[in-house]
């Protein structure tokens, strides 16, 4: 009798654990598996939750964004007793700090499967707003680099979204190149993102993204700031919690926005979906490393006509023309004349919608590309 695989799905956030890795669960525990699924912030909602997908979910410390090196410590420490309390077959770790310390575990551990998703490479191969960086953020990308190294050389795979993080990678000399392999991104479940007619009364943009400077929600606001003088009924929603994260906005940046009345913004919701089916056009100006933005995958699915920047990441999910446009980077001018293409073509706004779910059905069926994922890990 064959010996059951007991698989580690590792990450940060319970809430990201269950929408975008909920399917990949599911599909682990399909091939025969016994799933556990790591998570730092579990709630007996998200709990409940995990278990509805068939895994066991597993409470570890790690804090997301912080440096300090003996609390990382500590969360490898804790990882090495839980891999072997479970007695874990595989781990399968995402974003950069898991990552680095549950592969360093794993290998301290003894798991002899070890494979690494890095969704984006982040902020610490984000240049920022200024083109330059402090001496602070060039040290932590200098320690993230070496501490990345170090750790995807313990793994048989390691899976990324786009060209540009494995040239990334791989220039860097981070990872050996055999072990490389591009998935397409995290995917959507198609059934449950359904096209629907585009929203075209008021014209509507919306960018939902967490709030920081490099997703470029301040070239956003300016570009409203600009089409909103001349076109006054077009509507612009930015949602999105405040941040951690050190290039997060001030909530005082974003309410001055909605005072002036260029945004609205309702904050954090728990499904984009109601939003998406009163929206023309989604709009992600991002300049921060994406691997493919989720966001935009779920709007393409639903059939809405896209602006995003090209960029890492972003430019994967455009065919510039075709079912949306291109921008440059930081440069809100752009933006704005993208917004007024589809304001004076508004026709627009449903062909190229229909082109989004095509390229979404083509690219970022999560069917498919967990296929793939786990056709690569020996599971099927």
């Amino acid at each position: 009798m064959n010996k059951i695989n007991r698989v580690a799905v590792i990450g940060t956030i319970s809430s990201s654990m269950v929408s975008f890795r909920g399917s990949l669960l599911a599909d682990f525990k399909s091939q025969g598996c016994e799933v556990f699924a790591f998570a730092i912030d579990y709630d007996a909602d998200t709990e409940a939750k995990v278990k509805q997908l068939g895994a066991q979910p597993v409470p570890y410390h790690l804090e997301r964004t912080g440096t300090n090196p003996i609390s990382d410590l500590s969360s490898t420490l804790q990882l090495i007793r839980l891999l072997q309390q479970y007695k874990i077959d595989t781990v399968f770790s995402y974003f950069i700090k898991p990552v680095i310390y549950a592969s360093l575990a794993a290998k301290i551990a003894g798991i002899p499967n070890r494979f690494a998703l890095l969704p984006g490479l982040g902020y610490a191969f984000t240049t920022t707003l200024e083109q330059q960086t402090t001496l602070k953020q060039r040290a932590v990308e200098i320690v993230v680099r070496q501490l990345l190294k170090s750790s995807l050389q313990q793994n048989k795979r390691v899976f990324l979204y786009n060209p540009d993080d494995i040239e990334e990678v791989l220039q860097s000399k981070l990872v050996d190149p055999q072990k490389v392999c591009r998935l397409n991104g995290t995917g959507i479940q198609l059934k449950d993102y359904p096209f629907v007619d585009p929203w075209n009364s008021p014209i509507t943009f919306l960018l939902a993204a967490r709030l920081l400077v490099e997703k470029g929600i301040r070239e956003f606001a300016q570009a409203a700031a600009k089409i909103k003088p001349l076109y006054p009924h077009t509507h612009f929603i930015l949602l999105g919690n405040l941040d951690t994260n050190p290039g997060s906005l001030t909530e005082e940046q974003i309410q001055n926005w909605t005072k002036d009345g260029i945004i609205e913004w309702p904050g954090h919701v728990p499904d984009i979906r109601p939003w998406l089916k009163k929206t023309s056009v989604y709009v992600l100006p991002s300049y921060y490393r994406e691997g493919v933005p989720r966001s935009t995958q779920e709007a393409l699915a639903m059939g809405r006509a896209v602006i995003t920047t090209n960029a890492p990441g972003c430019r994967e999910t455009v065919k510039d023309g075709v079912n949306g446009y291109l921008v440059p980077i930081r440069d809100a001018d752009a933006i704005a004349v993208a917004m007024t293409q589809f304001i004076k073509q508004p026709t627009l706004i449903a062909s190229m919608g229909r082109e989004s779910r095509k390229l979404a059905e083509e690219k970022f069926d999560v069917c498919k590309i967990n296929a793939k994922l786990l056709h690569e890990m020996g599971l099927t």
